[in-house]
């Protein structure tokens, strides 16, 4: 596979793939905002639905980065954090806002979607640090194996950046919220949900190389 870092200037056309991988990486970080509130329990494990688009959003990055380069990722992660202060802007406007006495759900409302600031402030510190550190080790595996092995660096650089957001997340979030939350707990807390983001990092890899070969293409048409 040609290993050739593509610059995302080379042509004035939209490319809809490359549109669509932003498109659907912002959706992710709203998504697990929004959603992720509700808590299930997956084999055995505690913790909550955005399990499942965590891993999705470093699958992106690493796309990102086998293909576009650190700079453009990281122009992509900083987009990512500007949407998530945005969100918890206008979150915490409209919750405050009187409803119209035709709106009967403002409770419901106001349940869902207002979440507190510390929630929020753990969300939006712990992706901005894990995804810089996975776009960072993606980059030098990337090198140190001369472009070789994708699911090496894809997966290193996953695990890596899961343990960060996890451990980062969870200690703001939850750390001496009430007394039993100490740090022996919080760990505790962690370890399994860890594991659990990695497996599921684990089971997307493919759809890893899928991306990077639909992207690549994508940009070899539009030469």
């Amino acid at each position: 596979m040609n290993q050739e870092i593509i610059s995302v200037e080379q042509k004035p056309e939209a490319d809809f793939k490359l549109l669509t991988l932003v498109s659907v990486f912002i959706g992710m970080l709203v998504g697990m905002n929004l959603l992720g509130g509700k808590i299930i329990t997956i084999f055995g494990v505690v913790g909550s639905v955005a399990v499942f688009m965590v891993p999705l959003t470093f699958a992106i990055t690493d796309i990102s980065t086998e293909l576009y380069g650190k700079k453009f990722t990281r122009q992509l992660t900083l987009a990512g954090m500007i949407t998530l202060v945005l969100l918890m802007i206008y979150s915490a406007i409209f919750v405050t806002l009187a409803p119209n006495v035709r709106f009967a759900a403002d409770d419901a409302y106001r349940t869902i979607f207002g979440s507190s600031l510390r929630i929020i402030i753990a969300s939006i510190v712990a992706f901005g640090l894990a995804q810089l550190q996975d776009v960072l080790i993606f980059d030098r595996v990337r090198k140190m194996t001369q472009g070789k092995y994708l699911w090496i660096r894809t997966n290193v650089s996953t695990f890596a950046s899961e343990l960060v957001d996890t451990t980062v997340f969870m200690f703001i979030a939850f750390y001496m919220m009430t007394p039993k939350f100490d740090a022996l707990f919080v760990i505790k807390m962690i370890i399994p949900y860890f594991l659990l983001k990695i497996a599921f990092a684990i089971l997307i890899t493919p759809a890893v190389y899928a991306g990077v070969r639909m992207l690549r293409e994508s940009r070899a048409l539009l030469r």
